[in-house]
């Protein structure tokens, strides 16, 4: 993930913790002693920072053997470093946001053909809540690529023998439905990230996990909650994923969550920081939402 706010090891986490400095420095050499005994002579450079720095990640994550890597890309998609494996588990594209412009494009629309390149024949996709062209622009480079796949019913929690695809040619792609439909027996979920728009990311968190847990045959994965995806479109172009009742496990990971940085305040004496960053029309507005909130909150008198 990028970028990182005090020291570049909080780029590559293992259990959600930067590596250590001892395994940063031997991985990094490791990589570096070995590009540069291998690189072209007559195209002597090395890969730029970012790059190298994705080359290190995936080296760390295959040495230390961990069970699933989260890999962020780091500009648009299509043409990103980090967009070199060819069956993840499962992908998922976050709101989208006019950024890069000199790269990605100047309209939500090209920015959304970027995002949708790392769509992948045979693996879910899934995506929270965009305006209509660039929603219409994700399915159209998911159905590109084939994005299908056809399982049995009991995949998704149902009886055997209903021979369902839940995800054709035409409908590859699934919009996750907003937390609030996972919410059951009149409580709301917690989140550890301040923020409204912090729970579409959420409601997306909650549907990757889900997935991964699922293709990895785990049982107790939550109780499907409503229809099978697909069964109604009402004039969506993207049908809606199934919602389920979130097991323990992910509602503490939900509640748990920490980004410093990120939505953080910090009171020190007489003096409260509140903390956030935001590089898009969309983000600052966030951003700004996020402070009124929290200013108002920390000025009401506390019993």
């Amino acid at each position: 993930s990028s970028p990182h706010l005090v020291q570049v090891r909080e780029r590559i986490r293992i259990n959600g913790q930067p590596i250590s400095k001892e395994l940063f420095s031997k991985y990094f050499w490791l990589v570096y002693n070995r590009l540069e005994e291998t690189k072209d002579p007559v195209h002597a450079s090395m890969p730029a920072y970012f790059r190298f720095l994705t080359i290190m990640a995936f080296h760390v994550f295959l040495q230390e053997k961990v069970d699933l890597a989260v890999v962020e890309v780091g500009i648009g998609g299509a043409y990103d470093c980090t967009n070199i494996i060819r069956a993840p588990v499962v992908c998922g594209v976050s709101s989208l946001g006019i950024d890069h412009i000199s790269i990605l494009g100047d309209t939500m629309e090209k920015i959304a053909w970027q995002k949708g390149g790392i769509f992948k024949p045979g693996v879910p996709a899934f995506t929270v809540a965009q305006p209509e062209r660039p929603l219409e622009v994700l399915r159209d480079r998911a159905r590109e690529r084939k994005v299908s796949w056809v399982v049995d019913g009991s995949r998704w929690g149902v009886p055997r023998g209903g021979g369902l695809s839940l995800l054709s040619p035409q409908c590859p792609l699934y919009l996750c439905p907003e937390l609030d439909a996972f919410e059951g027996d009149h409580r709301a979920l917690a989140l550890g990230l301040a923020g409204t728009h912090q729970r579409s990311n959420a409601a997306l968190a909650l549907q990757l996990a889900r997935m991964w847990l699922q293709r990895r045959g785990c049982w107790g994965l939550g109780e499907l909650k409503e229809t099978l995806p697909g069964a109604k479109l009402e004039g969506r172009p993207v049908p809606l994923a199934p919602t389920f009742q979130p097991t323990d496990a992910m509602i503490q990971g939900l509640r748990d969550t920490e980004w410093l940085g990120r939505t953080q305040v910090l009171p020190r004496g007489p003096v409260t920081w509140y903390l956030d960053g935001a590089h898009t029309t969309s983000s600052i507005q966030a951003c700004v939402r996020w402070f009124r909130q929290a200013a108002l909150n920390q000025d009401k008198p506390h019993e």
